[in-house]
């Protein structure tokens, strides 16, 4: 009788799944070191103008993968399972680079741009988004269904950890394969280092896509040793399989328990979406709503081309753009490290107020005409503030909030909500930033403020809670009304 469990064990597993979260963070990522090489060459197309309009539309396509891969995430990780599901993203995260590298293959000249092409290019990167939809769905709901209650946050924050590490890599290779070599600058619409940056403009974007296949082969290849999740396989009446797990997990005493409780709290393996009422999944909604209305990935996206504007180095930015990496890195660890002991609610609330903060300062200092390193500093504020809030603490709570039952289907709403909300901010913010940057980070500044509120006066605490507690809050909670 094993009544310890193995920590070593439920890591690897942990480890494993979290790659799915780094490549999330490496696809969404990688485009803010392409996307003025990926410009410049469109721009050089013949048959049609490229305008801020296809920029923004192309920075941001695989986002339309993003809603797809999330709403398909319900059907596939209730069908397919959860690691099945895993492995589908990670066949489509290796195509989509290879594709965003040689768009042209077979059908078209390299190097000759074009429309079609175009359209082609971004039909690749749809394709990767599809991956990130089904692994940002999938991973924390596998990590969540695998781990114990008392550590369940700490684990589920870890995949955003990986997320931002995901994106932290993707800022240094980027750097790294940019080198010596420059962005292109324009001047009034006029391109005014052709020969310093025709390297970017002909291939440097090129490799930063491609870059990608590495991890992402290695995320398909490691998922063949890792279990299916113990809620999955006891939904689908594997029980042993169930109880094997969790035996290995927690222990041969809690893991009965663990199995007795699923088994309660899901006689079946699906229940309709409003069977805990709608509360529950206009909850989930808002929170994926607002983790991206409030702007953090047209950051992001567009970090180098923001920091260039906030420091007035012309076809720089890439310095400040690996470091914000480091320090979202740093305070994701925050998260990690007090999510268990502060709860969800404070951690999000604080920092809410943070990147509210972050953002007044640098719409203040664009209003004033200020450069340097305030705008620099409240940049890194509001980015720092939501990679120990809103990043990692929203997956928790998209993990953790749903009942077993529903879980898949109420993910998958959720997340599709988010990735419709992520492709809305960053398809807009070029023209919106081109605008007045001061009324983009002022708007972004006041829904910070409202998603403070919303989480005071309607989100529930989640901490130290079972996945079957969260059952019965919701049924008690439909019961009263």
């Amino acid at each position: 009788m094993n009544n310890k469990g193995s920590k070593s064990y439920l890591m690897s597993i942990v480890a494993v799944t979290i790659l799915g979260g780094l490549l999330f963070g490496y696809d969404t990522a990688v485009i803010s070191g392409a996307e003025k090489g990926l410009e410049a060459f469109f721009l050089g197309a013949q048959d049609f103008v490229y305008n801020k309009f296809w920029h923004g539309l192309t920075a941001s396509s695989a986002l339309i993968g993003c809603v797809i891969g999330s709403v398909l995430s319900g059907y596939l990780a209730s069908n397919w399972g959860r690691r099945n599901s895993l492995r589908f993203a990670a066949l489509l995260f290796f195509l989509s680079a290879l594709g965003s590298f040689y768009p042209e293959f077979i059908f078209f000249e390299k190097g000759a741009a074009s429309f079609s092409l175009l359209i082609t290019f971004n039909l690749y990167r749809v394709l990767g988004g599809i991956g990130v939809g089904l692994a940002s769905a999938v991973c924390p709901m596998y990590i969540a269904e695998i781990s114990p209650a008392n550590i369940r946050g700490t684990l589920v924050s870890c995949n955003q950890f990986a997320i931002i590490f995901g994106m932290l890599v993707v800022y240094f290779v980027n750097y790294m394969i940019m080198g010596d070599h420059v962005n292109p600058v324009y001047e009034n619409g006029v391109l005014v280092n052709a020969d310093d940056a025709q390297w970017m403009i002909a291939e440097g974007w090129r490799y930063m896509f491609v870059s990608e296949t590495v991890p992402a082969a290695l995320f398909g290849l490691l998922l063949f040793f890792v279990p299916e999740t113990p809620r999955y396989l006891a939904m689908v009446s594997q029980d042993q399989k169930a109880f094997t797990i969790l035996e290995k997990i927690n222990g041969t005493e809690e893991a009965k328990r663990v199995l007795s409780e699923i088994k309660n709290t899901a006689k079946e393996k699906t229940e309709k979406l409003l069977t805990y009422g709608l509360a529950v999944i206009v909850i989930g909604i808002l929170l994926s709503v607002f983790q991206q209305a409030v702007g953090i990935n047209a950051v992001l996206y567009y970090a180098p081309r923001i920091f260039e504007s906030a420091t007035g180095a012309a076809g720089g930015g890439m310095e400040q753009t690996v470091l914000m990496g480091v320090v979202n890195i740093l305070f994701t660890l925050v998260a990690i490290f007090t999510v268990e002991k502060l709860g969800r609610k404070p951690l999000l609330i604080i920092g809410s107020i943070g990147m509210a903060v972050g953002a007044f300062i640098v719409a203040a200092c664009d209003n004033l005409g200020i450069k340097g390193a305030v705008p620099v500093l409240g940049i890194m504020l509001y980015s720092a503030s939501f990679m120990m809030s809103w990043g990692p603490i929203c997956w928790v709570y998209i993990s953790e909030i749903f009942p077993n039952t529903i879980r898949g289907k109420a993910v998958a709403i959720a997340v599709a909500f988010q990735w419709i909300s992520n492709y809305v901010v960053s398809s807009t913010f070029p023209a919106m930033y081109d605008f007045s940057p001061m009324f983009a980070y002022g708007l972004y500044a006041v829904i910070c403020v409202m998603a403070a509120l919303f989480v005071w006066k309607c989100v529930p605490e989640t901490k130290g809670k079972t996945l079957e507690d969260m059952s019965a809050l919701w049924l008690a909670r439909k019961n009263k009304r």
